[in-house]
């Protein structure tokens, strides 16, 4: 395949713990040619502090400042945006209008309108444009699509899917008061885990939402939410409720819980929803050996009416319940995964495994949210 040469917007913990990391581990793949921080460069690199500027980390990479030189590199052909969640649209119209391709951190916009905005821009251009949704590819999520293909549950009648944490350390981010268009964790944690509902069970009917601040202030701005999708036609008896809590300290949170006709998959966390997480803060590199494996007492638990006739997975019969109960190995998580696939996309080898239409409705869905938490209703799709 041919290099893809690379040019970074930001270099704040997105870029340094999220993104770089994995595009270095594809040599291969990508080669990062750029970085724009509008940080001026310290006098003596060698000296300053490791992980105090691009320049300290990566001397042989061109150092920006200003968009406009950063933009009109010619070397550059793919774009990641990883700066504050309100400028995401922004850099990623600016990478377009430029003929660049691009990804964007989460959220991919700030509204769905906005987000409408740079999908017409990419199909204009005929330029690739995806959005960072690495938590498609953690090792419980890709462990519960897999369970679902292989139809071990029979047909979903109800899903959960928790995005839980007590002292979270991000909380006192939180201060603003009213609400803003792309403000509160639904836009935060809650583009994750709706996503992954999105991806499981597509566009839902209707949605029925709760917001709470439990931070100890008075604000319009959620930490806490509760959201119900509803389905129609073939899924008509389906309920999914997405969720995230950020009080309560638990030995274990729950992630995962998946009723079907044939059986039920149910998946705890302890720290992080996935170890890639913690690995990143540790210093532990994705090429690891060990990367993105998870610690055995935190497999999910698969239980069935029938005995599940799939390797690796041990389950007992509970003579006096009547069902077959074991742990199922949960798959190893690759956050690297996403690059790998942009990569293909771009080579033309594959298609786009995450569509920016895709985000483009998580961010719809997040907005009738909000929408029926203000109304204290059901809302329709539309």
């Amino acid at each position: 395949m041919a290099l893809i040469k690379v040019g970074i917007v930001g270099y704040g913990s997105a870029a340094k713990s999220f993104h770089l990391p994995f595009i270095l581990a594809l040599p291969d793949y990508y080669e990062v040619v750029a970085i724009l921080q509008r940080a001026e460069a310290p006098e003596n690199p060698g000296s300053a502090k490791k992980g105090s500027h691009c320049t300290v980390d990566f001397p042989s990479i061109r150092h920006y400042r200003r968009e406009e030189d950063f933009f009109a590199d010619p070397e550059i052909s793919f774009v990641v945006v990883a700066t504050r969640d309100d400028s995401h649209a922004y850099f990623a119209e600016q990478a377009l209008r430029a003929g660049k391709n691009v990804i964007v951190d989460k959220p991919f916009a700030r509204s769905a309108e906005e987000a409408d905005k740079v999908i017409e821009l990419a199909k204009e251009t005929g330029l690739v444009l995806s959005c960072f949704q690495n938590r498609r590819y953690d090792g419980d999520f890709k462990t519960v699509r897999e369970v679902f293909e292989k139809n071990i549950l029979g047909d979903i009648v109800e899903a959960e899917i928790h995005y839980d944490f007590d002292r979270a350390p991000w909380l006192h981010f939180l201060t603003d008061k009213e609400y803003t268009p792309g403000s509160g964790h639904t836009f935060g944690l809650g583009t994750h885990n709706i996503d992954q509902a999105y991806v499981l069970f597509g566009r839902p009917a209707s949605v029925t939402a709760f917001y709470r601040v439990l931070r100890g202030i008075e604000s319009e701005v959620e930490d806490s939410f509760t959201i119900i999708l509803q389905y129609d036609g073939p899924k008509k008896n389906l309920l999914v409720t997405v969720k995230t809590s950020v009080v309560s300290p638990m030995a274990q949170q729950l992630k995962f819980w998946i009723r079907g006709t044939k059986g039920s998959y149910t998946k705890y966390q302890q720290r992080s929803t996935c170890p890639q997480e913690e690995q990143i803060a540790q210093g532990v590199r994705p090429l690891d050996p060990a990367f993105g494996a998870e610690a055995e007492g935190l497999q999910g638990t698969l239980t069935t009416y029938e005995k599940a006739e799939t390797p690796g997975i041990e389950q007992s019969f509970d003579k006096e319940a009547g069902r077959y109960v074991g742990r199922y190995p949960t798959a190893r998580g690759e956050w690297m995964g996403v690059y790998k696939d942009v990569a293909n996309a771009l080579n033309g080898k594959a298609e786009l495994a995450v569509k920016a239409s895709e985000s483009r409705d998580v961010l719809r869905i997040i907005e009738l949210a909000r929408e029926s938490h203000e109304k204290g209703v059901t809302v329709p799709w539309r």
